[in-house]
């Protein structure tokens, strides 16, 4: 017995954090710390109550609202503490629209439009709608048309102003950062009687917005975007303009607004807007410019395909919006993070959405720059030291980039070979490459990844013995020509080929010690094929396109379906592959990755009756129509191509916190630590240590994992496979994965290393 400590480290916990997601939020300012915690500790009282204590705190208050009205240059009309801009919204667009509503009850015919910019954050038409229906108002909700700039269509606002009950609009854009036209907005409503609400979130501390110099109706603002804490705001209200509460109660902020004053949050902004004030806490327009330009051109230097999203000129001096063709804002977030770099794939209320930038495609970018574009902000608060760090992480994410011949660069000596899966909304395409012979195919390509295979084959200076299909695509069209296209340098000479790219005078394909064959498996479409791939060993997996996928029989309702093929086809894939062959899907909506006919049977009741013998071909295939009916999309809005009877369920027991990994370690010492994040990642972050000598450690890339996974499943059944990743997504697919293939001893580490905290391991403990 002996007795070992556990400590684990990252990159991240000993460098400084560089955090550029300021549009989303930022750290509170010091000097707010400090103004919250005395507003807690000395200024406790409540500002409703008239005795000392009460009465330090209304001052509080007082004072930090005339130092508001200073910056925001409203010496006139209200303005109330909110809990942040959200409610500031709804307070303004409630006041709007029950003064409309007010109107039309007493007879008077009223607008009928309300208009919002559409590239505005999704609270304000939301707000619109809800309040809209609720009070019964049924006016129009339209957008203001932007340009390919951002900003919004005048010549469109004046046509229509004169129509509109309330205009709402933002200061500068939280995703681009581009500043509104204010003054080009006031023209063309001068011939309107809307309420203008303009968004000021953005502007904060970054743009004069001269409220009491415009005919700005509202304006919300939110502490935390300006280093002031959570959870506190402002909204100006215009002289004169209708005023309704959100909410009522006690009667505090003069009726305005009830509920007890949140007095840390107040103490905290008015320190914020004392630094403002003071002139030396933040950098000036000149100095933020100047960082921007060395930011962007640290990005450019790192990524030199890269496009920038909308017009510096036109932008706030503190963000950068970017897309990289063919490289995904996942991937970006990934590489980014794992440099201890933090930006945002966007909005940060909707970056966890699979889907593109509502705004970038309100300008009217190209797809692939929307569905791909990455946010880079700071404030105003940052220094030189910061920024010149930044630029210098940034160059660091483009050389692991190139390093990995995920951008185009020199070619690599000694590249890797292997197995690579590519997803693209749930389609599957495989990289199968042999590292002596320095040959590859390509099985089941997409048209989204022409580009990224064409700079990674060139980079890795691979032979393209063949680009194959494993049936005519029902959802997409097959992009093999234009791949071979791409490469005519790499392309060996095969003479001619069949209508899935197979070779007609070749028996089977040879990569090294990797020998590819195929296997007519008709049925999902006539011409369906399995392509078997055998090493030294036999048999190591078959490509099946969609005959059988993770949970689903690809469906035999297309035009070039076989339905009555399919039968045969199952039974005849079930003789030459075996039940425990890894069967690598074209489709795989649910992150599965690979199955096997036995795993299969367990899950899909109709294919146990085809392959038990209590199905013939006709019985099977009316079977199958009767489940296919009335299929709808995938969660990714794309034609389903198989009818799914095993959904992925509830995955929190495979979750591991640090402390139950510590635990099972006492159970396990010799447990197997996986790193599934992808290589470009690994270069710049290390692993968390475990200090106990039998641990095994190993990384293989989630895009690499199919061929590891014989290895997990041949392991003895106690044996812990824990894998991890930057966030725990991609190492509980990984957990998922081997446990439904038979492994139930997989595991994720919850969190991944965001939240890895070294000291949940921390102690001795005994391993034996």
């Amino acid at each position: 017995m002996g007795t070992h400590a556990l400590p684990a480290t990252t990159p991240e916990s000993d460098a400084m954090e560089i955090y550029l997601d300021a549009n989303a939020t930022t750290p509170v300012l010091a000097q707010a710390r400090e103004a919250a915690l005395a507003a807690m500790a000395d200024d406790y009282g409540n500002p409703s109550s008239v005795h000392s204590t009460g009465l330090r705190a209304r001052s509080l208050i007082d004072d930090v609202r005339a130092r508001a009205r200073r910056v925001l240059g409203a010496s006139t009309g209200r303005l109330l503490f909110t809990s942040g801009a959200t409610e500031g919204i709804q307070t303004a667009v409630l006041s709007a629209l029950v003064a409309l509503r007010d109107r039309r009850d007493a007879g008077e015919a009223i607008p009928g439009l309300l208009l919002y910019g559409a590239t505005e954050h999704k609270a304000v038409p939301e707000s619109l709608r809800h309040w809209n229906a609720l009070l019964g108002l049924g006016l129009q909700v339209q957008a203001i048309p932007v340009g390919r700039d951002g900003r919004h269509d005048l010549a469109w606002l004046r046509e229509r102003a004169p129509r509109a009950g309330l205009v709402c609009t933002m200061a500068a854009n939280n995703e681009t950062g581009v500043v509104s036209d204010l003054d080009g907005i006031a023209q063309a409503l001068e011939d309107s009687g809307a309420l203008w609400l303009v968004d000021g979130v953005q502007a904060l501390g970054k743009l004069a917005l001269r409220l009491a110099e415009r005919r700005i109706a509202y304006a919300p603002f939110s502490g935390h975007k300006l280093y002031a804490p959570k959870g506190i705001g402002l909204l100006y209200v215009r002289e004169g303009a209708p005023f309704t509460p959100l909410m009522a109660g006690g009667g505090q902020e003069s009726a305005q607004r009830s509920g007890t004053e949140n007095m840390a949050g107040v103490a905290a902004l008015g320190a914020v807007l004392a630094a403002l004030e003071d002139g030396g806490t933040f950098a000036d327009a000149a100095t933020l410019q100047a960082w921007r330009d060395r930011l962007a051109a640290a990005l450019v230097e790192a990524f030199p395909a890269l496009e920038f999203n909308a017009p510096p000129a036109l932008c706030l001096p503190t963000t950068l919006n970017f897309s990289v063709p063919g490289l995904g804002s996942k991937l970006l977030l990934d590489l980014f993070d794992a440099a201890g770099v933090r930006v945002s794939g966007g909005s940060a209320c909707s970056a966890a959405k699979a889907r593109p930038s509502d705004v970038l495609e309100a300008m009217g970018l190209p797809d692939w720059q929307a569905a791909s574009a990455v946010r880079l902000s700071f404030g105003p608060a940052a220094d030189d030291a910061f920024i010149a760090e930044a630029c210098e992480r940034i160059r660091a994410c483009g050389r692991s980039l190139r390093e990995s011949c995920l951008v185009p660069s020199e070619p690599k000596a000694l590249p890797p070979g292997g197995l690579t899966r590519f997803v693209v909304d749930g389609a599957c395409c495989y990289l199968l490459a042999d590292a002596a012979s320095r040959r590859c195919v390509v099985i089941d390509p997409l048209p989204e990844l022409t580009t990224r295979l064409a700079d990674l084959l060139r980079c890795q200076r691979y032979t393209v013995a063949a680009v194959l299909d494993t049936h005519s695509h029902g959802d997409h069209a097959s992009s093999a020509g234009e791949l071979r296209a791409a490469l005519p340098e790499l392309m060996e000479d095969v003479g001619t080929i069949d209508a899935l790219g197979w070779p007609r005078e070749v028996h089977q394909l040879t990569l090294g010690t990797l020998l590819l064959a195929r296997l007519a498996v008709p049925g999902h479409t006539l011409d369906s094929t399995a392509y078997l791939l055998r090493d030294a060993q036999g048999l190591r997996a078959a490509f099946v396109g969609d005959t059988v996928m993770p949970g689903a029989l690809g469906r035999s309702d297309f035009a070039q379906s076989a339905p009555l093929s399919f039968g045969t086809s199952l039974l005849e894939l079930a003789r030459v592959v075996g039940s425990g062959t890894l069967l690598l899907p074209g489709h795989d909506y649910d992150d599965r990755f690979a199955s096997t006919l036995a795993t299969e049977r367990r899950a899909q009741p109709l294919l146990a009756r085809v392959l038990g013998g209590g199905l013939d071909a006709a019985g099977f295939a009316a079977a199958k129509a009767e489940l296919e009916r009335d299929l709808g999309l995938t969660r990714y809005q794309t034609l389903a191509c198989g009818a799914r009877v095993d959904i992925r369920g509830d995955q929190a027991t495979q979750e591991l916190t640090a402390a139950q990994l510590r635990q099972l370690l006492l159970a396990h010492p010799d447990l197997l630590l996986v790193d599934v994040r992808e290589p470009y990642e690994q270069r710049l972050g290390q692993t968390p240590e475990l200090a106990a000598p039998r641990v095994r450690h190993q990384a293989i890339a989630l895009s690499q994992l199919l061929l590891a996974l014989p290895e997990w499943l041949a392991l003895p059944a106690p044996t812990p496979v824990v894998f991890f990743c930057r966030s725990g997504n991609r190492s509980a697919q990984a957990a998922e994965a081997v446990r439904r293939l038979g492994h139930d001893q997989a595991w994720s580490l919850a969190g991944g290393l965001a939240l890895w905290r070294p000291e949940a391991m921390a102690g001795e403990v005994s391993t034996a």
